[in-house]
């Protein structure tokens, strides 16, 4: 299935996790990608690096364009689009908003500082970019916009309330998020935009939760990657009737009847 050839798209986050592997599936399936992060070449502290995202998917020979970028920035990232464009050779039409900051904590310590990078990386940056974007995609008449976002912006019932991680101020960024989504699927409905948002059931196994957990690792607590990529590129190829949704990537396999494949689009996972 090439479902993407001829399509342009920027992933951000795609150093490692879940960006990378829809970076991966994006490529494999025809896309043009152009992938933006702060880690441009392996470290010690946690695998992946934008170069080794872009060993994988120049073997697929689509094109690509890989941007160092510090998405916490407003300034780093005011000209992304820009750069994704020059890269790619023309206007991308599929964002992907991956990169985010899980950071986590209780409410009553959590400091200015942790509050303005999680609200820059989880909110400014993912609309400045559709802000970018969107002009070009509606020019052509079509475009997709993706955000991931965390079934912690579900707010808690209770009491009893049962034992919390501290993701208070993280969900409540990707709440906002939820709300810019459907904000911006109904400001361009009409134009062929679309923009969705889905975030895993459970938690995917990545790079960052292997450092985390080491011999630690309950595969039971965890969704695999390619459910969670399965979905995120459907919603990158879905038609003009399903926008402004927001939900969870397995739910969304079920209503579609897809079944997760490889990241290389080889066969099933």
């Amino acid at each position: 299935m090439q479902r993407f050839v001829g399509h342009r798209a920027l992933v951000t986050g795609a150093s490692r996790g879940i960006g990378a592997g829809i970076a991966h599936r994006l490529a494999a399936e025809g896309a043009a990608v152009a992938i933006a992060a702060r880690t441009a070449t392996p470290r010690d502290e946690i695998a992946g690096s934008l170069q080794e995202t872009a060993d994988i998917l120049n073997r697929f020979g689509n094109g690509v364009a890989t941007l160092v970028v510090d998405l916490g920035s407003p300034d780093a990232r005011a000209d992304l689009v820009e750069r994704a464009t020059a890269g790619l050779g023309g206007p991308i039409d599929i964002l992907v908003n991956n990169a985010a900051a899980s950071i986590h904590g209780p409410l009553l310590d959590f400091t200015p500082k942790r509050r303005a990078i999680t609200w820059q990386l989880n909110v400014e940056a993912p609309l400045d970019l559709a802000q970018q974007a969107v002009p070009a995609m509606q020019q052509h008449g079509e475009g997709w916009i993706v955000n991931l976002t965390s079934g912690s912006a579900r707010h808690e019932s209770g009491p009893p309330f049962r034992d919390a991680l501290a993701t208070g101020y993280y969900g409540a960024s990707k709440a906002a998020l939820d709300r810019l989504t459907n904000a911006l699927a109904l400001e361009t409905h009409g134009t062929g935009v679309r923009v969705n948002a889905v975030r895993p059931r459970a938690a995917v196994r990545s790079e960052g939760a292997d450092a985390i957990l080491g011999a630690d690792f309950d595969p039971s607590r965890f969704e695999p990657m390619e459910s969670m990529v399965e979905a995120a590129v459907a919603l990158c190829a879905c038609g003009p009737d399903r926008t402004g949704w927001v939900g969870d990537s397995l739910s969304l396999l079920d209503e579609w009847s897809l079944n997760p494949q490889r990241l290389d689009a080889s066969g099933p996972a």
